[in-house]
């Protein structure tokens, strides 16, 4: 029979097709200049007593930069700027004190071109730009002895204060004047300060001091990654490689008999060309050997059709499975991606259109994509949301309740939400997942790439990625016969890991304790804690990277499946912070699972990029109920400046997501509150209000502000259950929401207000209720 999920799914969403694709057919194609936001650094500051030099560094390369400009209100001046070293400059003379220049500018950005807002110079004076972030010498680690440390910024009569306790630094800390010695373990964090300029970011480094660093034991650069590891040449037949897609894909395809199954699986191809179609099914990672996408190319497809008679066209439970890394020249001139949640899509050149729907233009609950290149048109049609991050589309079509971009070029403009798209020019804070390659060696490597700010693109949109690789050497392979205390005996030596394919069974909890350490999976390894330990435990250490693991919660409850940083956690980060990136997490389904709380991030400055935390509404039978599998909230934030990008929680037994953080951004929340409420009374708030918010900002938190989020209900056990919102925020003007989303799913009860008092109740005929902002 079908699940519940797929059941409510088809039904809430036939009463709508036709008018998905009516609104789809209705896209508006929009030509000529566009603005873009603030993917590009600018500044004016003066040369001498009559001149001044403006300046503009795009983040994206440009073919040109042209600055328009007027004197104190005179006619209007348009020049072409000069490039010299990725910045772009125009010298303006005749100037005297008191002068005013009003200028903005144009700019080309792979392909288009767009302008920016005015900006104002008054020579003699200076302009609001910021001051450049300070850096360390010799960055945050771990050494032997003590350290002399030299703090810097490239702002010119900048001056530095800095803390060495760990706290924030301001404007009466103490004056940097010259290199400090750091003799015991500390934080050391740091801002740059000058008059009429914006304070830099804050920035911090880490010392440990007293310990000789842990060298892992060399391991081999051409490890053995276990049986369900496919690696493919190009020496090798079509047929032959073509006939263990097939094998695999059979075996994982079936919703009804592979979704909650054990059998995980990745096929890796190493560079070269292939003519193949490779379907990925449950529990399955594709990926390209390649150090970039265009190194692997796939003469053929990337998909992910089943077409399963349980489904019935139908692509929404098509989760937990992945692309990456390779490049598709698709027959016929399109590839089709049709999932719902974690199934990711990251550095991919799709060299033609890119479907997001099933081939029946059936219902779809997606999904994301990050760091690609699609050239011709992706169309999403009847996905209900999406998430795209730091990518290059020719042009994009469609959506339903909540498509959400940034730092994407050829998004389309924010018109929340009619249509409901909301998009922002750059990614404020970004880096690309750590993925294994094969160098010309033959040898297997990491690559680790560098942190963006404010990016805009796919990372190798323009070459390589920038970053680091690590060898394999210095990488322990996880695979069946491991054990909890194997893993930790490897992490202490201070090896990375590398999971491969495979359930494995933890009775104790696995501690990633050193800096810069990565944690890399693929095909879905899945981590169950045993007998309520925690399943991992992330110290509060700069450079972390945990990619690709599954978060089973065991039969006996955990108190959490992934803790990043200890309660109380105060070190900044923001030079070198923790990623979480396809991290996923599920509490039921396949074992009756129990965890109070998925994911806790104490760490300040971690980033969350694309996690699913999900508590099973279907599955085996007695695996999922309202006391057959039990989780209080899916993630709890008490650090600051966190960030999510790509955050998908649901159907937790409280408040779904829970920010103590100050300072936190959300960019995309998609959100279903619990399915299965038995009754109002076991529902409430301790105040007795109705309900629990689906994301829960903290009463003390004075800044945070968040974009694109929706948030439904479909209470099928009990109809008469209502939430009294779905996102309630403290009252503050730093505390900034933009489009918001609530639908009842078959008005299968109700939601009452979208945020805090504002937002109608959720009307019949599974009709969103939208908040473009708050307040």
């Amino acid at each position: 029979m079908p699940s519940p999920e797929t059941t409510r799914r088809r039904s809430r969403r036939r009463a709508t097709l036709i008018a998905i694709v009516l609104a789809v057919c209705s896209t508006l194609l929009v030509g000529g200049v566009a603005t873009a936001a603030d993917d590009y650094t600018q500044s004016a500051a003066s040369l001498n007593a009559t001149q001044a030099q403006i300046s503009f560094t795009p983040t994206t390369s440009a073919l040109y930069v042209d600055v328009h400009y007027t004197v104190t209100g005179q006619g209007q001046q348009n020049v072409r700027m000069t490039l010299s070293s990725g910045t772009w400059r125009t010298t303006v003379s005749g100037l005297s004190t008191g002068t005013v220049v009003d200028y903005w500018f144009t700019y080309e950005k792979s392909g288009p071109q767009y302008d920016t807002p005015h900006f104002s110079y008054t020579h003699g004076g200076s302009t609001t730009t910021a001051v450049a972030t300070p850096t360390f010498s010799p960055a945050g680690g771990q050494y032997s002895s003590a350290q002399t440390v030299t703090i810097s910024t490239t702002t010119s009569g900048a001056t530095i204060r800095y803390t060495v306790d760990g706290s924030t630094p301001t404007a009466s800390s103490t004056l940097y004047s010259g290199p400090i010695s750091v003799p015991s373990s500390r934080t050391v964090n740091a801002i740059g300060i000058k008059s009429g300029l914006t304070n830099s970011t804050v920035a911090g480094a880490t010392y440990t001091i007293g310990s000789t660093p842990a060298s892992c034991p060399t391991q081999s650069d051409v490890p053995n990654f276990g049986p369900n590891t496919r690696i493919f040449d190009p020496s090798m037949s079509s047929a032959t490689i073509q006939a263990q897609l097939d094998a695999d894909f059979n075996a994982q395809k079936d919703t009804l008999t592979a979704q909650m199954a054990n059998r995980r699986v990745a096929h890796l191809f190493k560079p070269g060309a292939y003519s193949v179609h490779d379907d990925v099914g449950y529990y399955t990672s594709v990926a390209g050997l390649g150090q970039n996408p265009g190194d692997v190319v796939i003469n053929g497809a990337i998909t992910v059709d089943a077409f399963n008679a349980s489904d019935q066209g139908v692509a929404l439970q098509n989760f937990w499975r992945s692309a990456e890394n390779m490049a598709v020249n698709p027959v016929g001139g399109s590839d089709r991606w049709a999932v719902a949640q974690a199934a990711p899509f990251r550095r991919m050149d799709i060299r033609g259109n890119l479907q997001l729907y099933p081939a029946s233009y059936g219902f779809a609950s997606g999904g994301y994509i990050a760091d690609t290149k699609v050239s011709g048109e992706t169309a999403s049609i009847s996905q209900q949301q999406w998430y795209t991050r730091d990518s290059n589309l020719g042009s994009w079509a469609g959506g339903v309740w909540n498509m959400v971009f940034s730092g994407t070029t050829g998004a389309p403009a924010t018109t929340f939400p009619n249509p409901p798209e909301t998009t922002l020019g750059t990614t404020p804070v970004s880096r690309d997942v750590p993925y294994l390659y094969i160098d010309g060696a033959g040898k297997y490597r990491v690559f680790t790439p560098s942190l963006r700010t404010n990016a805009s693109g796919a990372s190798w949109a323009n070459g390589s990625t920038p970053g680091t690789s690590i060898p394999m050497s210095q990488f322990y392979v996880v695979k069946a016969g491991d054990t909890a205390s194997s893993i930790n005996s490897a992490l202490s030596s201070g090896c990375n890991l590398f999971f491969t394919p495979g359930v494995y069974h933890l009775n104790q909890t696995l501690n990633v304790t050193k800096a810069n350490t990565v944690v890399l999976g693929i095909g879905y390894p899945t981590l169950i804690p045993d007998n309520g330990v925690n399943a991992m435990q992330v110290a509060d250490v700069d450079g972390v990277r945990l990619k690709g693991l599954l978060f089973d919660a065991g039969t006996t409850n955990s108190a959490a499946l992934l803790t990043v940083g200890p309660s109380g956690s105060a070190a900044s980060h923001a030079a070198n912070p923790t990623t979480l990136q396809d991290v996923f997490f599920r509490i039921g389904g396949s074992i009756a699972g129990h965890a109070t709380t998925s994911l806790v991030v104490n760490s300040n400055n971690t980033i969350i990029d694309h996690i699913w935390a999900w508590r099973a509404d279907h599955g085996n039978a007695g695996t999922w109920g309202w006391t057959q599998a039990t989780g209080d909230t899916g993630l709890l934030v008490n650090g600051n400046n966190v960030l999510a990008s790509g955050l998908f929680v649901e159907h937790y037994q409280k408040s779904q997501v829970i920010w103590n953080g100050q300072g936190g951004k959300t960019i995309f929340f998609q959100n279903e509150m619990p399915y299965d409420v038995p009754n109002q009374a076991s529902w409430n708030r301790p105040s007795g209000r109705n309900g629990y918010p689906a994301y829960k900002v903290g009463d003390n938190v004075t800044s945070h502000e968040a974009w694109g989020l929706g948030s439904y209900n479909f209470f099928n056990v009990n109809p008469s259950v209502s939430a009294y919102n779905a996102f309630e925020v403290p009252n503050n003007a730093n505390v900034r929401f933009h489009s918001l989303c609530t639908v009842s799913l078959n008005y299968q009860g109700v939601i009452t207000h979208v945020i805090n008092d504002t937002g109608a109740v959720t009307p019949p005929g599974t009709v969103p209720v939208n908040v473009v902002s708050y307040p």
